[in-house]
């Protein structure tokens, strides 16, 4: 049985078609509904059955966890990089992470996750992944650095040769409506451009770029998945 933690999520929904399009519908869905609009995700979706985050974890801190586990894949988290409460993104983002790993570490369960680019802070230290630089990234916000904290756990506790870790940088595509602000430039601009016609750029703040050409790298969903 594969586990699909933010399995509701944009990327975590997108994975699950992804699994069903290859005819793989043993799959434990794991995520928080909560009262946003991200059910929608799982509809047309094929999958054995579905449990909320804390009720998972609960049952694998008591020995308990649903039999049959080969996989995990961690996609889920709080991915808000406008949230400011550390200790909510600690618990979520970085300690949850941790016992789903010993769980898998401890269990010979195939482990992997989604870390993020914004881990790599200003990019000032480069987007390398030698892992013997990840001790000089300097994240800019509390969501990175919550992420960055599960990497550098992973990295000193000499794990990361059993994992599987994704950086996402810009990921765009259906099933992301959901996530209101948090949602790619690419959406908001498509919702933008329907509604006026017109796209608002942002302004530069740096000499080098004039308002609206700054760059940034964007991934397709169905790239990521694939």
């Amino acid at each position: 049985m594969i586990v699909v933690t933010g399995g509701a999520g944009f990327i975590g929904s997108c994975f699950i078609w992804k699994l069903n399009q290859e005819g793989i519908t043993d799959i434990l869905v794991i995520d928080h509904l909560d009262t946003d609009e991200k059910w929608k995700n799982l509809r047309g979706k094929k999958f054995l059955d579905y449990m909320e985050k804390d009720d998972f974890l609960a049952r694998l801190s008591a020995k308990n966890a649903p039999h049959g586990i080969t996989e995990i894949y961690h996609i889920g988290a709080c991915s808000s990089t406008t949230e400011s409460d550390a200790s909510f993104l600690l618990r979520n983002n970085y300690e949850y992470s941790k016992k789903l790993a010993e769980y898998a570490f401890a269990n010979d369960i195939y482990f992997c996750y989604a870390s993020s680019a914004a881990t790599y802070g200003d990019g000032s230290e480069g987007y390398n992944d030698d892992e013997s630089k990840l001790e000089t990234l300097r994240p800019l916000n509390m969501y990175g650095f919550s992420k960055h904290m599960f990497d550098l756990w992973l990295l000193r506790n000499d794990l990361l040769n059993k994992v599987v870790g994704f950086k996402y940088f810009n990921v765009f595509g259906p099933n992301e409506y959901h996530k209101g602000d948090m949602r790619s430039i690419i959406c908001k601009a498509f919702d933008q451009i329907t509604e006026t016609g017109k796209l608002k750029l942002f302004k530069s703040y740096k000499p080098e770029y004039d308002d609206g050409e700054q760059k940034r790298d964007f991934i397709y969903i169905k790239d990521v998945v694939d």
